[in-house]
């Protein structure tokens, strides 16, 4: 992990690939080095939440979400770009790093893996992890069929297996097309 840069403005997204539920995307500027941050995806839920809190209490960050309409109606893509020009425009003064190789025209540095390499992008994973995390457990108490607080609406077999049971309900995904071996499954 890089040193911490105060001029840094890291930004990542969780559930970009989902079959339910929202998009959040988090920019987070740390004031204070913090230790142990990591990618979100290294550290478990406990570790992740503990930092989450240490991570709101010294950084200026902002977090975006994009429903499961708005991704329907807009395109995952041009969600994206909504959300990188909004942290463009609020942490203007910085140099912003996103996670990931495509830009979304957005002219925001890209890094492979920035997310275990960069604090602030660690710091952002982290925010952006534990904030869909935690919807998605309370999504899973009005909609319990869908078992979201296990698999947080990703395309698990047990969650492809739910939706055949039940339909996409009212978080799923519409636009999204699901690449299974049973082609027929939602004719």
């Amino acid at each position: 992990m890089q040193e911490l840069d105060l001029n840094i403005c890291g930004i990542d997204e969780a559930g970009r690939g989902a079959l339910a539920g929202p998009l959040v995307v988090a920019g987070c500027v740390l004031l204070d080095d913090i230790e142990w941050i990591d990618d979100s995806k290294k550290l478990s839920a406990k570790k992740r939440e503990a930092l989450e809190n240490q991570i709101k209490a010294h950084s200026k960050y902002l977090i975006i979400y994009f429903s499961n309409q708005d991704i329907d109606s807009f395109g995952i893509s041009r969600c994206m770009r909504l959300a990188l020009s909004a942290f463009k425009s609020y942490f203007r003064d910085y140099d912003l790093v996103f996670d990931g190789k495509a830009d979304y025209a957005s002219g925001i540095r890209t890094i492979i893996q920035a997310d275990g390499k960069i604090k602030q992008v660690a710091a952002a994973s982290i925010l952006a992890k534990v904030t869909r995390d935690r919807l998605m457990i309370l999504y899973d108490k009005i909609y319990p069929q869908y078992d979201y607080a296990k698999h947080k609406g990703y395309g698990t077999k047990e969650h492809i297996s739910l939706i055949k049971q039940h339909g996409y309900g009212e978080l799923g995904r519409k636009s999204f097309v699901i690449k299974c071996e049973d082609l027929g499954l939602f004719s």
